[in-house]
């Protein structure tokens, strides 16, 4: 089901809830690990607590069926992880990951990325936010959808501590020009590239098997990765 916001634009969904069909798998870690790794979005939490330490933050918006976020976490121990998801099989099939590999520094919203960011982080709190291969919502008329917007890069510039960093990454050159032009044009953001432009892909940042394939037809990554000042 389609949710959209008639009267405010800035409001208006970059997603479409489509929930798909889980497997037995990914229902079973629904079932069973919700409460070890999921978090409600009606509740507050101290994440110091949630996660036993002081450690850097880092949010993903959108980790599809969490193999990336996975990745990284258990590469990067020494930080912490929020991964933000609407697509419940998704996140059934990160909790699947988390639980084989005994993965402990990722936590998980299934719900409005932007909600939670408003809502349940504290500002100047973290240390990273990745945005990895959003919607392009590739129609003009549906552009307006697009999470990177000036009410975005508004909640960014509120949540990120100061030198904290925006990793994005598309596959849809427009989106990245457009994505490019905004984050430039943000007096609180500072790009990593050196050209002023696109960032090579961090070690940190896993290559997925959907974008190996890609890059071996020719089609083109784009990774912009912006500090705050």
């Amino acid at each position: 089901m389609e949710v959209d916001f008639k009267i405010d634009p800035e409001r208006i969904k970059s997603f479409i809830r489509r929930q798909g069909r889980a497997t037995a798998g990914q229902r079973l870690a629904l079932e069973n690990l919700w409460d070890q790794y999921c978090l409600s979005p009606d509740q507050d939490y101290d994440l110091t607590k949630v996660f036993g330490r002081q450690a850097p933050l880092i949010v993903e918006i959108g980790f599809g069926n969490g193999s990336s976020l996975a990745d990284m976490a258990e590469a990067n121990p020494d930080q912490d992880y929020l991964g933000i998801e609407v697509h419940r099989p998704g996140v059934g099939h990160l909790m699947m990951l988390l639980d084989e590999r005994q993965i402990r520094n990722v936590r998980i919203y299934n719900h409005d990325a932007i909600e939670i960011l408003e809502q349940k982080i504290a500002d100047a709190s973290l240390a990273g936010v990745h945005l990895f291969f959003p919607d392009p919502w590739h129609k003009r008329r549906h552009h307006k959808r697009r999470i990177v917007r000036p009410s975005f890069l508004a909640l960014l510039n509120k949540k990120l501590t100061v030198g904290g960093y925006f990793h994005a990454a598309t596959d849809w050159g427009d989106y990245a020009k457009e994505m490019l032009a905004l984050l430039s044009a943000d007096s609180g953001l500072q790009n990593a590239s050196a050209s002023g432009d696109y960032s090579p892909r961090p070690d940190y940042r896993p290559l997925t098997k959907f974008e190996n394939r890609g890059l071996k037809l020719g089609h083109g990554v784009w990774d912009l990765i912006f500090h705050k000042r």
